[in-house]
């Protein structure tokens, strides 16, 4: 699947994802007053993504949808993110589900079934949550990657496991050094890098990749040195405070090696200024045409442009 991806990618010579991380709060204004119910409201954020997908699919490779925004509103925001998903597909997008599931051994192969695997009904198999790759949380060890590695390989899916996060305070545990010297996440990334050394594809990269956040570039810079292996998904871009000089580190001379997720700074930028008097679906349609030159004159810059 990583291959499919990055072939995606250099078609499009943008390796930008779209974070459909919908809050209710995100919609316009007129949207947001039709709504009395929970119903409405996963209702209304499924026509918001549809909106978006179908103003983004031919500009981006890939969206990740972040399950947390879906939860929330309990069985009406699953249905939306279960939509959200085959919409996303069927139109051609490669699809992360940002779930971060953790656990093992059955319960992971649980969590495995519903978003890259299937689950068996009689004579037949379904996947609830379809996906081509999923957000995981390695931080349990191996034994709770293994059940999700399996079905990547069955299946042709990928998944990024928790390395390095964007958030401010990942350092309390992940930049903590342990016996052997090496920090607490250069450790997670070895044993995930490990983890996937079976599943490298044609570029040099495993469908078992990491998530490198982009608020912390000397961490990610040391990564992709020693784990060359290892294909990252890089949140914290824009409004986490990101930039994209920044992460010009997380790839490769060749200017492959990771996907740039942007949540807010693009199905939110006509709240912007700089877009103001278009609407959600021409903003956010103009905010990834800024994204992916950004990124494109930051990779020139670092000599790493194809």
């Amino acid at each position: 699947m990583i291959d499919a991806l990055i072939d995606r990618i250099r078609e499009l010579n943008n390796p930008t994802a779209v974070g459909l991380d919908t809050s209710f709060d995100y919609l316009p204004e007129n949207e947001k007053k039709r709504c009395k119910t929970l119903d409405d409201a996963g209702k209304a954020i499924t026509e918001f993504n549809l909106t978006l997908i179908e103003r983004i699919r031919k500009l981006v490779p890939a969206v990740k949808v972040q399950i947390a925004y879906y939860e929330m509103y309990g069985i009406a925001g699953l249905k939306a993110f279960e939509s959200t998903l085959k919409a996303a597909k069927q139109s051609g997008l490669i699809t992360i589900a940002d779930c971060k599931r953790n656990d093992i051994g059955s319960t992971a192969s649980c969590y495995s079934a519903a978003y890259l695997g299937s689950v068996k009904i009689n004579d037949k198999e379904f996947t609830p949550f379809e996906s081509d790759f999923l957000t995981v949380n390695g931080y349990l060890g191996s034994d709770g990657l293994k059940p999700f590695i399996a079905d990547c390989e069955k299946r042709n899916k990928g998944i990024f496991a928790l390395v390095k996060t964007s958030n401010p305070s990942s350092g309390e545990l992940q930049d903590k050094k342990l016996d052997n010297g090496e920090t607490l996440y250069e450790n997670m990334a070895r044993l995930v890098a490990d983890c996937g050394h079976g599943l490298i594809g044609k570029y040099g990269y495993s469908d078992v990749g990491a998530v490198i956040g982009a608020t912390h570039p000397a961490q990610a810079e040391k990564v992709r040195k020693e784990f060359p292996s290892l294909f990252f998904l890089i949140p914290g871009y824009g409004a986490q405070g990101g930039s994209a000089d920044g992460l010009t580190v997380c790839f490769d001379g060749r200017g492959l090696g990771g996907i740039v997720n942007n949540s807010r700074g693009i199905i939110c930028a006509y709240k912007n200024e700089i877009y103001k008097g278009l609407d959600f679906a021409q903003a956010a349609e103009r905010a990834v045409i800024d994204m992916r030159e950004a990124l494109y004159s930051a990779l020139k810059k670092a000599g790493k442009a194809n």
